[in-house]
């Protein structure tokens, strides 16, 4: 067995980090994509988080098939496989929030 990439109890590091990047990403998300505004900062940082998530799964998978320990793959695997469930389900619902207020600003420019 090859000697392990980093100890395997830092492993809850990379599903902090996509947490945290989610968290943020909602957060900023949920004040700024009903208004329209920042919609660079907003898709910047869901395809950042979205890209790290799926290099968390594949080094994941790599160690897997390595033969790391248990807790090196492990945090791995599950932050990207997480990351990548939820960030790409949310991208129709990032869409439709831009979507939605651009709609609402062409009608209030209507009236």
């Amino acid at each position: 067995m090859n000697e392990p990439w980093f100890p395997p109890y830092y492993g809850w590091i990379f599903g902090v980090t996509v947490g945290l990047m989610g968290g943020v990403m909602g957060t900023l998300m949920g004040i700024y994509a009903p208004a329209g505004k920042a919609k660079k900062l907003i898709f910047g940082l869901y395809w950042a988080s979205l890209s790290l998530s799926v290099i968390f799964l594949l080094l994941g998978l790599v160690a897997l098939l390595a033969g790391q320990p248990y807790g090196v793959w492990y945090g791995l695997l599950l932050s990207g496989c997480i990351g990548c469930f939820v960030l790409g389900f949310n991208y129709f619902t990032l869409v439709n929030a831009y979507r939605r207020a651009e709609q609402r600003k062409m009608t209030a420019q209507n009236l």
